[in-house]
């Protein structure tokens, strides 16, 4: 019916797709609410569809991209779950409970904005983020992240992207709500921009899941030109993080090495024309490496750079990746910089290690030796 991934289209894109078969064209409505807002990725079991056009979707290549291939849990409630491409590749995601001993800036992607209608009362239920990858590998090459040692095997689709959140609700348990997305997973979200931002319409969609954006944060290492898109696109009413992780080109270039392409100065000037609503701050996520970025000195350069910004501050002592020759921070040094940044004015938080005994941490999420050449190409539908 079209080349689009079922779990990719939109409703009209359904409406064109199921004319040609000549069904009514409320039936897209009815396919997309089935996939997205239940959930349900087997054309047999969408009860209210004649069983004609049930056999058709199937045909169509309406099924998961994924099959859960391991789910890994960790002593906090951590979730890791491994998910397995047709080509035999694996990709990531995590569900992690946010609890109030959390303290963590992007994980409570609304923290600025709780007020918001609709939200259940922490007390009452736990809510929940989910930890979503938007590429098999990255080609960013972060020295403190475990996602690129072994390079890109290639960009998610976007029914790659929305899968991801139908197949980690049903890992939820009875009491809890999965309230916020972030684009914090396996790869660079702004690296392939146009099935990113296709994701995050699908799953804002009001006919499907209908998440409100200001409930999600995407992430980037600073690609300049997908994050003016990201901004133009959605009014900057998607949260936005920022992995910074030195305050001068020197240190950055050494760790990120996407600096090089988009130095410190285009940065912050697309950071300070980011389109931000009333109340809503951009986060900056400070991965502190022992020797590397973490001094004094250091902390006083970030404040710098990040005057006149409406943000808030994430540090993230490193948390271990084989062979990547750094390591975390001493506790003392961390409490030390926060409170340096902190006396400055801005809020600065730690980020509490969740689930690094699943490897399932910041910078964890690793392919796993031998599978990325198995995951460059996508399956036929």
């Amino acid at each position: 019916m079209s080349d689009l991934h079922p779990v990719g289209r939109f409703p009209e894109e359904w409406t064109a797709a199921l004319a040609a078969l000549g069904e009514p064209k409320y039936r897209a409505t009815q396919i997309f609410r089935w996939i997205h807002r239940r959930g349900e990725l087997e054309a047999a079991k969408m009860t209210d569809l004649p069983l004609a056009l049930r056999e058709r979707l199937a045909q169509d290549g309406l099924t998961s991209p994924f099959e859960v291939v391991e789910v890994h849990r960790a002593k906090d409630g951590t979730r890791k779950l491994v998910l397995g491409m047709p080509s035999g590749g694996r990709i990531e995601c995590v569900l992690i409970p946010m609890t109030p001993l959390s303290g963590d800036a992007d994980l409570a992607a609304a923290s600025d904005d709780d007020d918001e209608p609709g939200l259940v009362a922490p007390s009452e239920r736990t809510r929940v983020t989910l930890c979503v990858s938007t590429q098999f590998g990255c080609a960013m090459g972060c020295v403190f992240c475990a996602s690129g040692r072994a390079g890109l095997g290639r960009g998610l689709g976007a029914d790659e992207i929305v899968s991801q959140v139908i197949i980690a609700r049903r890992y939820l348990e009875p009491n809890e709500d999965l309230t916020n997305l972030v684009f914090m997973g396996m790869g660079e979200p702004l690296h392939h921009y146009d099935e990113t931002a296709r994701a995050l319409r699908l799953l804002t969609h009001p006919e499907g899941t209908g998440m409100s954006p200001r409930r999600i944060t995407v992430s980037t290492v600073g690609l300049v030109p997908g994050l003016k898109k990201l901004g133009a696109d959605f009014a900057g009413k998607v949260g936005l993080a920022v992995s910074l992780h030195a305050p001068d080109d020197v240190t950055r270039d050494r760790i990120v090495p996407m600096n090089k392409r988009y130095p410190l100065n285009e940065l912050i000037a697309a950071l300070k024309s980011y389109p931000l609503p009333r109340r809503r701050r951009i986060t900056i996520e400070y991965t502190l490496i022992d020797g590397v970025n973490d001094t004094d000195a250091h902390a006083d350069r970030l404040v710098r750079v990040l005057s006149g910004l409406p943000v808030k501050v994430n540090l993230i002592p490193m948390n271990p990746v084989e062979g990547s020759g750094f390591q975390a921070s001493p506790p003392e040094r961390v409490d030390a910089f926060q409170a340096r940044v902190a006396g400055y004015g801005y809020s600065c938080f730690v980020r509490a290690r969740r689930g690094d005994e699943v490897s399932a941490a910041c910078g964890q999420l690793a392919l796993a030796p031998g599978l990325i050449e198995l995951g460059r190409s996508r399956a036929p539908l």
